[in-house]
């Protein structure tokens, strides 16, 4: 199984940024995905998470009503697209899945390398 992140990257603060997160060695459709994201000197923060039936989400409370979490399993793809970017968004987003835990737990099974997302002023 092997998660990769991508479409981080350097934006202003009110702007928008869209992550992707390409999973291969699993089908997407029997995992329940999440985002989680740390910040340098922080703990690693729960962000959004969708079940493996795309039914049940759940956002973090301090994103929800500006990320919105998705899959498009024709494409075995997760995305998180952030609007209303503020400073305090910038951290390393990480994707990970796991087949039997969902929500606001670390425990998924399977871990992403990360994309770096840099929110200024």
């Amino acid at each position: 199984v092997k998660l990769v992140e991508s479409g981080g990257g350097l934006v202003q603060a009110g702007g928008s940024l869209r992550l992707s997160c390409a999973a291969s060695g699993l089908t997407l459709s029997r995992y329940n995905m999440a985002w989680f994201r740390q910040a340098p000197g922080k703990e690693r923060e729960f962000v959004a998470a969708v079940s493996r039936d795309s039914i049940g989400i759940m956002y973090g409370d301090s994103v929800v009503g500006r990320f919105v979490i998705s899959t498009n399993n024709a494409e075995n793809t997760v995305y998180l697209q952030m609007n209303s970017l503020k400073t305090e968004d910038t951290a390393v987003y990480f994707c990970a899945g796991d087949q039997w835990m969902f929500g606001k737990t670390s425990q998924y099974d399977h871990w992403g390398q990360g994309t770096l997302v840099i929110v200024t002023v």
